[in-house]
């Protein structure tokens, strides 16, 4: 399971797909302008020569080893060492034209309690990116461990991933039955990095089922939690 929907995600959606493009426009810009700011900040830096001497720094042999040159780690290097990682695991859903859209994510987090934040990245050809642009608002399903095979339905390739899925509606957004924890977000920034968009959302309601135990994605497979 990759940590977003997969590129096979990748159907357009008109003028979903439009509206996230237009995002994802206005996000290089900031982007460019952040660079140019950089780049100021570096001119201004003291010269060169005003640094330390050579002599004052630690001799070479106390080096730690340097690290791996940018561009050193391939895709599926990055892939395994993630492996490593244990993570929840969580369905994003919203809806489009009426339609409950999703995909399973596991790159997801909090970023900020003053004002609450939460982040989601999703692959920039991905049909749930296209309608949380378009809607402006999305939800995240936190999986509970016997729902594990819903994490798998949500990342295949189906012309309709919600087949067979119990699901209520909040707001018109999609909310599986069963889930762990969820919470609705209204959609504050995206920003464009790489193959992903990182989706920021302001949680405006959320709620927890008392007793539930967490779906947990480690090694390439599910775990259990255990107690100790």
């Amino acid at each position: 399971m990759t940590t977003t929907a997969s590129p096979r995600d990748s159907t357009s959606v008109g003028r979903a797909g439009a509206q996230a493009g237009a995002t994802e426009h206005r996000v290089e810009v900031g982007v460019g302008q952040a660079a140019e700011a950089l780049r100021a900040t570096k001119a201004s830096r003291p010269a060169e020569a005003s640094r330390p001497a050579e002599a004052s720094r630690p001799a070479e042999a106390s080096r730690p080893a340097e690290p791996i040159a940018a561009g050193g780690v391939s895709g599926p290097m990055l892939r395994e060492f993630m492996r490593n990682w244990a993570t929840g695991v969580t369905v994003v859903t919203s809806h489009v034209d009426g339609r409950p859209v999703g995909c399973t994510v596991n790159a997801f987090t909090s970023v900020s309690l003053r004002p609450p934040l939460l982040l989601v990245s999703l692959g920039r050809a991905s049909r749930t990116l296209a309608a949380v642009t378009a809607e402006g608002a999305f939800a995240v399903n936190l999986l509970d461990r016997r729902q594990c095979h819903l994490a798998d339905q949500f990342a295949a390739t189906v012309p309709d991933r919600f087949a067979g899925v119990l699901h209520h509606s909040r707001d018109g957004l999609p909310l599986l039955d069963g889930a762990m924890a969820v919470a609705v977000c209204t959609v504050t920034q995206v920003i464009g990095v790489a193959d992903h968009a990182l989706v920021l959302g302001a949680p405006y309601w959320c709620e927890a089922r008392a007793g539930a135990e967490p779906a947990v994605f480690f090694g390439g497979g599910y775990r259990a939690v255990s107690p100790d």
